[in-house]
C-alpha cells in the first residue's frame, strides 16, 4: 500500500513538474512570438542596411513604407515633402556670440555616427532597426517605446508629492496662458551618466495642450540617453507625442505609426556625435517644431536645414489648434533603488551656476505665433522639484536671447 501511494506521489510530483515545465516554455514560447511579430511590424524590409560604428544598423526604407502608414488614417494619405510656410525668426542659427570672449560660438558640426559609413537616398527614410533585445528591456511587448504616464512637468502643481511618485524630476522653463503655434531652442549636447538601466537623462522640448490628467497632448523632440530603451549610454536624437497623457497613444521615434519623415538625412534614435565637454569644445543642436497654418500639422526642423517631417493633426485633440504651454529643460528618472536619490545627471551633470563650458544650456528660446513668426517668450518661469539636485537658471542678453543654464548631479550632500 504504501508503495502505491508513493508511486502515485511520484507521478503526481512528475505530471506538475512537467506541467510547470511546458507552461514556462509555453510562456517564452508566446513572448518569442509576440517579440517577433512587434520586430516584424516595426522593422520594414529596407533598400539598403548600414553598419553603424555604435552596433546599431540603419535601414533605408523607401519614404511610402516607413511605420506612419500603418496607421488606418493614413493609408490613403499624400505625403507632404515640404511644409507650406516657415517660421520667420529672430535669431540667426549661425550668429557667433561676441558677448565674451571665452563664450564665443564656433560652428561646430554635429553629425550622426552611422554617417561614417554611408547615406541614404532621396525617395528613402533612416530608420534605426530594432533588435530582439530592445524589446525584451520592456516591461511588456504592449509598453515598448512608450513613456509611463505622468512624465510632464506640472509648474504650478499643488501636489508635489504626485510628481515624485512618478519617478521623474525636471528642471525646466516654460510659459503659458496664451496659444503657441511653435516653439524653438538651440541645446547643448552632453553624454550625462547613468546610475541604473531603468533610468534616462534628457533634454528637450514639449509643446502641450489640454488636461494635466487624462487627455494631454504632448509633442516632444531633444536629445536623451536611455540604455532601457537603446542598449547603451549614447545620446541620441529623439521625438515623442501622445494625445492620451502617455496611456495608449504614441510613442518615441518611430517607434509606432504617427511621425511621417520626409527627410533622408537624419535617423530618429540614432547617436549625434561629438558631444561636449567639460572646459571644452561645446556642440548645441537647434530643435524648431511649428504649426503649419495651410494643413494643420506639426513640422520639426534640425538644425539649420534638415526639415524631419511631420505629426498629422488627426494624431491630436487640443493640438489640432494650438498649444496652450510650451516647455524647455531636462527630465531624468529617479528610481530610488537603494533608498537614497539616484546619481543620475541631467545636462553635464553641474549646476547652472557654473556656466558656460560646463552647465549645459537652452539658448534663443523662441515661440511661434499666430502669424508664424518666431517670438521671445513673455513672462518666462522656471520650475524643479528639488534645486539641491537639479537646478535652473534664466538669463536674457543680446546674442543668447532668452536662455537658461540647467542640470545638475542628482546624489550629492544636499540631495541625499
Amino acid at each position: 500500500m504504501e508503495k502505491k501511494c508513493f508511486l502515485v506521489c511520484l507521478c503526481l510530483c512528475c505530471f506538475f513538474f512537467f506541467s510547470l515545465t511546458y507552461a514556462a516554455r509555453s510562456g517564452v514560447s508566446k513572448q518569442k512570438f509576440e517579440v517577433k511579430k512587434h520586430l516584424n511590424r516595426l522593422n520594414k524590409s529596407p533598400v539598403k542596411s548600414i553598419q553603424s560604428p555604435d552596433g546599431d544598423i540603419i535601414d533605408c526604407i523607401p519614404i511610402t513604407k516607413q511605420p506612419a502608414f500603418d496607421h488606418p488614417y493614413l493609408k490613403d494619405h499624400k505625403i507632404q515633402m515640404k511644409p507650406n510656410y516657415h517660421p520667420e525668426g529672430l535669431f540667426d542659427d549661425n550668429k557667433v556670440s561676441t558677448s565674451n570672449s571665452k563664450e564665443k560660438e564656433k560652428e561646430m558640426h554635429i553629425h550622426q555616427l552611422w554617417h561614417k559609413y554611408g547615406k541614404c537616398e532621396e525617395g528613402t527614410i533612416p530608420m534605426r532597426r530594432t533588435k530582439e533585445d530592445d524589446v525584451l528591456r520592456a516591461s511588456s511587448v504592449k509598453r515598448y517605446g512608450k513613456k509611463k504616464h505622468r512624465t510632464v512637468p506640472l509648474p504650478k502643481s499643488a501636489e508635489p508629492d504626485l510628481i515624485n511618485q512618478s519617478g521623474h524630476q525636471h528642471a525646466i522653463a516654460y510659459v503659458e496662458g496664451d496659444k503657441y503655434y511653435g516653439a524653438k531652442a538651440t541645446i547643448n549636447v552632453w553624454e550625462p551618466k547613468i546610475q541604473q538601466q531603468n533610468e534616462f537623462s534628457l533634454s528637450q522640448i514639449w509643446l502641450l495642450g489640454g488636461s494635466f490628467g487624462q487627455d494631454l497632448n504632448s509633442i516632444e523632440a531633444g536629445w536623451q540617453v536611455s540604455p532601457d530603451l537603446y542598449g547603451d549610454n549614447n545620446t541620441r536624437l529623439f521625438t515623442y507625442w501622445t494625445s492620451d497623457a502617455y496611456q495608449a497613444t504614441g510613442c518615441y521615434n518611430h517607434l509606432c505609426s504617427g511621425f511621417i519623415q520626409i527627410n533622408s538625412d537624419i535617423a530618429l534614435g540614432a547617436s549625434i556625435s561629438p558631444v561636449s565637454g567639460y572646459r571644452n569644445s561645446q556642440y548645441d543642436i537647434s530643435i524648431l517644431i511649428w504649426k503649419d497654418p495651410k494643413e494643420g500639422h506639426w513640422w520639426m526642423q534640425f538644425g539649420n536645414g534638415y526639415v524631419l517631417g511631420y505629426w498629422p493633426s488627426f494624431l491630436f485633440s487640443y493640438l489640432t489648434e494650438s498649444a496652450s504651454m510650451i516647455e524647455w529643460g531636462g527630465e531624468v528618472v529617479n528610481s530610488q533603488s537603494d533608498g537614497h536619490h539616484t546619481s543620475t545627471q541631467m545636462g553635464s551633470g553641474k549646476f547652472p551656476e557654473e556656466g558656460f563650458s560646463k552647465a549645459s544650456y537652452f539658448r534663443n528660446i523662441q515661440v511661434v505665433d499666430s502669424s508664424n513668426n518666431l517670438k521671445a517668450p513673455k513672462g518666462l518661469g522656471t520650475f524643479t522639484e528639488q534645486s539641491n539636485c537639479y537646478d535652473v537658471q534664466p538669463g536674457n542678453n543680446d546674442d543668447w536671447g532668452h536662455y537658461f543654464y540647467y542640470g545638475g548631479p542628482g546624489k550629492n550632500e544636499k540631495c541625499p
